[in-house]
């Protein structure tokens, strides 16, 4: 994912940028008490138009999209607090950056840094957005993986459903039973999916959420 005075430029261009904003730096959307503010919804742009490789807008629509990514970054996060939940080690993160490093900068360092402070990040809040990510994942696996039943009828029914696709991503391979641990996974990850999305809009309603008007538009 990721001369020395055009990054120089860039870098001083971004912190003046970042000195404006923060003297009009508003709540934007508040979460179960919580606040989440203008800073907040344009880091978050940010963090995610970079991991995706993506160009970096800060228009209307991105930035309400955004603030409904924090929202539900919130809801987990009131979960975590509560729930005893295993956290990933910091050097998985790390690993998941130099990853970046070597796919999209051919392992360049500096070409990185001249990439993240186009999109007006730091390193470090790369990294701490790479763990969160891994922390959400995890979350997710922990807390809706124990609830998921995957029956031999359940198999056997995604088995005859999707028997040309699973041929051709194996191989040519058919049988059942060599498929059936990825069948499982497959039916099990589609579960886990559908009990979290679910649970989300639960506690979008529980929770509370209140936008303050005019500060998304």
């Amino acid at each position: 994912m990721r001369a020395s005075m055009t990054a120089f430029v860039a870098v001083a261009c971004c912190a003046m940028c970042r000195a404006d904003f923060t003297t009009i730096d508003r709540i934007a959307v508040v979460v179960a008490g919580h606040p989440i503010k203008t800073s907040d919804i344009d880091r978050d742009i940010r963090a995610t138009e970079f991991i995706n490789g993506e160009p970096l807008d800060l228009g209307a629509e991105a930035k309400k999209q955004a603030a409904q990514r924090l929202i539900d970054q919130q809801i987990i996060r009131n979960e975590l607090q509560v729930g005893g939940y295993q956290r990933p080690d910091a050097s998985e993160a790390a690993s998941d950056l130099d990853q970046i490093r070597k796919e999209r900068y051919r392992g360049s360092e500096a070409r990185m840094h001249q990439a993240l402070a186009r999109y007006g990040l730091t390193e470090d809040e790369l990294r701490a957005r790479l763990l969160w990510q891994l922390t959400v994942l995890k979350f997710i696996d922990q807390r809706f993986r124990p609830g998921v039943l995957v029956s031999d009828q359940d198999i056997q029914t995604y088995y005859n459903q999707h028997r040309a696709e699973l041929a051709k991503e194996n191989g040519g391979h058919t049988s059942l039973e060599a498929l059936t641990p990825k069948i499982r996974e497959a039916i099990t990850a589609d579960q886990i999916n559908q009990q979290f999305f679910a649970w989300l809009d639960q506690q979008r309603k529980d929770v509370g959420v209140t936008f303050i008007p005019g500060v998304l538009e």
